[in-house]
């Protein structure tokens, strides 16, 4: 019988990618997000090759998510891995400027949303005694950087969410990891600077950042390791980059 995974966050960037590469592996995919034609056109190219079920939910709401993840046909109740990657960030601003909608939407998703959603599956990874969760975190996470204050707060949040989680699921039979990207190529920076392409295009100018399917082959390694091998916090950055501040750009 194959594995199920669910992925939130699957309509674009690392979750789209990290999809297409799951569903090359056998995987049968639960793919959520709130962008309902984005899924629908997922699930069509994927279906040719795995079982493919969608959900449309935000998942900043735990009304949305707790009535989503009950809906689920039988075929696919029984989920073996979670991929939280659902994220985002709002505005690069010092925090004496910052929007208080910015950090709402930054806290209720990157932070709030990787609960809620975990509140609901892992109570049958437990009773199972088996089960492996993956939190998409940042090197965001890991060192704050100028104007990224709150979004750092959010990805710093995530690693600690994900470091009690593994100590709180000790000698249940599920696994906890964190996988933290450095820079990568996705839509990330457009909805950071609310749309504006020309502002997005010139983070990633002068190097040669990662790409989604970069971390979606990183993902496909993890969980696919023998059981009793946890990779517990993997850090990925680009070769141009050092730090959160520290690119070579030509």
């Amino acid at each position: 019988m194959n594995k199920t995974a669910l992925i939130t966050g699957a309509t674009s960037g690392i979750g789209k990618a990290t999809a297409i590469e799951l569903a090359k592996e056998n995987f049968n995919l639960i793919l959520c997000g709130r962008r309902q034609q984005r899924l629908d056109d997922l699930k069509t190219e994927l279906s040719k090759i795995t079982d493919v079920h969608t959900l449309t939910f935000d998942v900043r709401h735990k009304d949305e998510v707790k009535q989503a993840l009950e809906s689920l046909p039988e075929a696919f109740q029984q989920i073996d891995i979670l991929i939280n990657n659902a994220g985002n960030a709002h505005g690069l601003d010092p925090i004496q400027d910052g929007s208080t909608e910015d950090w709402d939407a930054m806290l209720d998703i990157n932070v709030k949303g990787l609960l809620y959603v975990s509140k609901q599956i892992m109570p049958q990874m437990i009773e199972r005694g088996n089960g492996h969760i993956i939190n998409i975190g940042s090197t965001a996470g890991k060192e704050v950087y100028p104007k990224g204050n709150v979004y750092c707060a959010s990805k710093h949040a995530v690693d600690a969410i994900t470091q009690g989680m593994r100590i709180d699921l000790n000698g249940t039979g599920v696994k906890v990891g964190g996988i933290n990207p450095g820079l990568v190529e996705t839509e990330f920076s457009e909805v950071r600077f609310k749309g504006n392409s020309e502002k997005a295009t010139k983070v990633y100018q002068g190097f040669e950042p990662l790409k989604p399917e970069d971390i979606a082959d990183i993902i496909k390694f993890v969980v696919t390791r023998p059981y009793h091998v946890n990779i517990a916090d993997l850090i990925v950055m680009c070769t141009a980059q050092a730090s959160s501040t520290i690119v070579d750009k030509k």
